[in-house]
């Protein structure tokens, strides 16, 4: 067993739970090394508080499990039309003994549908007592281990190249394929992995979705291309984010550009082990409020940077207002200031990920703050 799973053991222990229900493919990626998108159907990995782990999948991920995963225990449930994998999950709880156990499970989960948990709460209900502990590996995913942060730290590398292969084609006629095609270039020649979700791209009217949607557009002689993105190392994230201009910069996107780079500093100063969430957001919403943005600016100014699965990169926690968790060393958060001026069809944004140390902040991007115009 590994020492994620012995912590992950002794917390059951804490908690006065038997075993644990995991349908997060991040927790059982962070748990055991399990890597696959089979999370999109019927899954579990049990985990109990006397370190056994258990997997219920599908055939096509038993190689899988086998191949990425220190999982030994691996149970299939059949594919036919008369399957019910929740009464399967049932019988391999009753086998490892947790009848009328207090088991804890990840309600919270893509992995869990609300189709797949009502035939599973009809199995478990009498059966064991259980509770929602959804944030249980979460909580321990949040610290980073110095391996974890190389990773990430290559995904930022990463991040850089992709947004210098974006900024050495975007121009007039350009389309947005081509440098959409040269940034998940980047990160795949450099042995890289795609990320949880697609890179978000926009130029025109599209800069303000801040939002991947399909069709793509050639850029304008004059022209704003929002772009969001991940660097990505064996599933760990390092997100970036830039509004980048084509031919010119006018005093709008300047001022904007400004009130950007002065909050994404303000925030990088509350980035200190102690401070909370909310103390980092409300350094975003003071800078932009007072430049005048309070209602072009967002409600939250970044997460969490982890090893995360579709159908999104974002990992939690988030800073929003009030959040009252505290930062902590070894914690790795991207940070993103937007600005989205409707009414004059103009955006801004700049971001990138930071790491948390016993100092401060610490910006894993290379990547200077200056507006970029080509």
């Amino acid at each position: 067993m590994t020492a994620r799973e012995r912590r992950a053991s002794n917390t059951l222990i804490t908690q006065g739970l038997d075993a644990l229900l995991v349908f997060k493919q991040e927790s059982m990626y962070w748990l055991t090394g399990y890597d696959t998108f089979g999370f999109s159907m019927f899954q579990c990995l049990v985990l109990t508080a006397d370190r056994r782990t258990a997997l219920l999948t599908r055939a096509p991920d038993h190689g899988t499990a086998l191949y990425t995963s220190n999982i030994r225990d691996i149970r299939i449930w059949v594919d036919q039309a008369d399957s019910n994998p929740a009464s399967e999950l049932q019988h391999l709880l009753d086998e490892l003994g947790l009848r009328g156990g207090r088991i804890g499970i990840e309600l919270d989960s893509y992995g869990l549908t609300a189709f797949n948990w009502r035939h599973l709460e009809a199995q478990l209900d009498d059966f064991v007592d259980w509770i929602d502990a959804s944030s249980l590996i979460q909580e321990l995913r949040r610290n980073k281990s110095p391996q974890e942060i190389e990773y990430i730290r290559r995904a930022a590398t990463l991040a850089d190249d992709a947004w210098d292969a974006a900024t050495s084609l975007a121009s007039a006629g350009t389309s947005e394929a081509t440098i959409l095609s040269a940034m998940q270039g980047a990160v795949l020649q450099g042995g890289g992995d795609y990320g949880g979700n697609e890179i978000i791209i926009g130029s025109g009217p599209g800069a303000l979705m801040v939002r991947y949607t399909s069709g793509r557009r050639h850029l304008d002689r004059i022209d704003q291309l929002t772009l969001e993105w991940c660097g990505v190392e064996r599933r760990y994230h390092a997100a970036m984010m830039r509004t980048l201009l084509v031919g010119e910069a006018d005093t709008t996107h300047q001022a904007m550009h400004q009130a950007c780079v002065h909050a994404l500093v303000a925030c990088e100063e509350r980035i200190v082990p102690g401070n909370t969430m909310g103390d980092v957001f409300e350094a975003h919403a003071r800078v932009l409020d007072e430049a005048g943005y309070r209602h072009h600016r967002m409600n939250a100014c970044g997460y969490g940077m982890g090893a995360v699965y579709a159908p999104i990169w974002v990992d939690w926690p988030m800073f929003y207002a009030d959040n009252t968790l505290t930062l902590n060393a070894n914690q790795v958060y991207f940070l993103h200031m937007i600005l989205l001026d409707r009414e004059k069809q103009k955006a801004m944004t700049l971001g990138h990920s930071v790491l948390v140390t016993e100092q401060g902040c610490e910006r894993l991007s290379r990547s200077n703050l200056e507006l970029a115009v080509n």
